[in-house]
């Protein structure tokens, strides 16, 4: 790394809580009642409106001496008591940003319920969660471990999807899983509650992104099978189908029969690209980073480096072993500097990557693009994925020259 850039180190996330706010405030009769000091509900309000749901969040008037004063429990009910005299509201979720040893939150001294409305606390504190996308995790599990039930009567040909997806990826994985035999699907994080109590009863959880560890493991003691991997790309797709057919006990012809069927779809939407070639660099921090690397490989282009801000998980180890391979360099939990070091190191064609580091590459003259607006925005799964984001990366490539010819005017014109 060049010295001059890895002297300080900048980690890249949003807030963690984001994240949680992200899957609560979408739930329909929910309110969220933040217990944080006046910065942070400042800033999580401005993104739940912005990013969110455009839903406002409730708090109690918290400052110093109430959180170091011990009255800050009864202020939380207090608010706890006025949001739900709404009768609107069915859900209180109670987000504290405080470690328990900070605030002095208990769980135990909160209500169960309130007027209509049920009471859960959920704790995002930075200080234990690292990123966003892992919040998304504490949240669905919290969620799931109240609400889902697990007693019931198995639905076993019922598949759970856990992952934060675009609608049309929704939609087209539906399509796909009713041709092998799936009754029905449900798709977490959700917009309704009933989708949390219902999934304790799927026949088994497909999970599309590594980082839902927590939700992983509270299903697995419950004894839900657990199905990793994604459809993405045309290898990765039929094999994604296969595993969901063996853990939901589907007929092995039907279910190989549309697996080829979708291999065969994907690899001719791929090959559409043949001709695409260039070096890319991938670095968000949505945690579903290293599928869409496994996507640009398979397509013939060169991606020498990927970064994201998750932890390596076990559930993302099959991706890591396969990059690696293939000669990817990849980090976790990274920090801005080890992103720009790898844009002088490699010199890509292409960057998609966070806002601070498309920056630092347009300075270069590098075509660069931010990942969440265009990646986490569009589909990604199966033929109709591949060929939106190819589509995308093969206009992007067909620019590059605009930027390096704007970064030599602009060097001519100040030299």
């Amino acid at each position: 790394m060049g010295k001059n850039i890895c002297e300080n180190l900048h980690p890249q996330s949003m807030c963690p809580a984001f994240g949680g706010l992200r899957v609560l405030t979408r739930i329909d009769g929910a309110r969220v009642c933040l217990v944080a000091d006046q910065g942070c509900l400042y800033g999580l309000t401005f993104v739940s409106h912005f990013y969110a749901a455009r839903k406002s969040i409730s708090a109690p008037e918290l400052m110093n001496v109430q959180i170091s004063g011990g009255s800050m429990i009864d202020d939380v009910r207090a608010a706890i008591e006025e949001i739900a005299s709404d009768p609107s509201v069915t859900f209180i979720a109670v987000v504290t940003t405080c470690v328990a040893e900070t605030a002095g939150l208990a769980e135990e001294l909160l209500p169960r319920h309130a007027g209509h409305a049920a009471v859960q606390l959920i704790r995002l504190p930075a200080f234990q969660i690292k990123t966003h996308p892992e919040a998304k995790d504490v949240a669905v599990a919290a969620l799931l471990e109240r609400f889902g039930e697990f007693s019931g009567q198995q639905k076993k040909k019922s598949l759970l999807v856990v992952g934060e997806i675009f609608p049309v990826d929704a939609m087209t994985i539906g399509s796909v899983l009713q041709r092998i035999g799936v009754e029905s699907v449900i798709t977490l994080p959700a917009g309704d509650l009933d989708d949390y109590r219902q999934a304790g009863l799927a026949g088994a959880c497909a999970v599309l992104h590594p980082f839902y560890e927590r939700t992983v493991s509270l299903l697995e003691e419950k004894g839900m099978k657990i199905v990793s991997g994604n459809p993405i790309g045309a290898g990765a797709s039929a094999e994604w189908i296969g595993r969901v057919g063996e853990a939901l006990d589907l007929d092995p012809a039907l279910v190989s029969q549309v697996a080829e069927e979708e291999k065969q779809k994907a690899k001719a939407a791929i090959e559409q690209f043949s001709g695409l070639s260039g070096k890319v660099i991938i670095a968000g921090y949505e945690g579903n980073e290293l599928p869409v690397v496994r996507l640009l490989l398979e397509a013939g282009l060169d991606v020498p480096y990927a970064s994201t801000s998750i932890s390596r998980t076990a559930l993302g180890e099959e991706d890591h072993q396969l990059l690696s391979m293939l000669g990817t360099e990849i980090r976790y939990r990274k920090f801005l500097e080890e992103d720009m070091d790898a844009v002088l190191r490699y010199q890509p064609d292409l960057v998609i990557g966070t806002t601070s580091l498309d920056s630092f590459a347009k300075e270069q003259g590098i075509a660069a693009v931010y990942y969440t607006n265009n990646m986490s925005s569009r589909p990604v799964f199966f033929a109709a994925g591949a060929a939106t984001v190819l589509s995308m990366i093969a206009g992007l490539l067909g620019r590059k020259e605009a930027f390096r010819k704007m970064k030599a005017y602009f060097d001519e014109s100040l030299s």
